[in-house]
């Protein structure tokens, strides 16, 4: 569901509009007519949707670093 709401009526009802679009609707912000910008639902993303490429096989090149020397440590007596 997508509508469309002028600006200065965004700004007086922005709260209102966010509950909408976490809902799952998509609201266009107008100024004069034409769309502005637009307020859509942030798509979920999960930990393992993260993984999907080296899972296809597709994986990037990826190489560890060097381990680093040790750092000095301080004796406190």
């Amino acid at each position: 569901m997508t509508r469309s709401v002028p600006v200065v009526q965004a700004k007086a009802s922005f709260s209102a509009l966010l509950a909408e679009v976490e809902a799952g609707a998509e609201v266009r912000i107008t100024r004069r007519g034409r769309t502005v910008a637009r307020l859509v639902p942030e798509a979920a993303i999960s930990a393992a949707s993260l993984f999907e490429p080296f899972w296809r096989g597709d994986s990037p090149e990826i190489e560890a670093p060097d381990d680093a020397p040790p750092e000095a440590v301080a004796v406190i007596d």
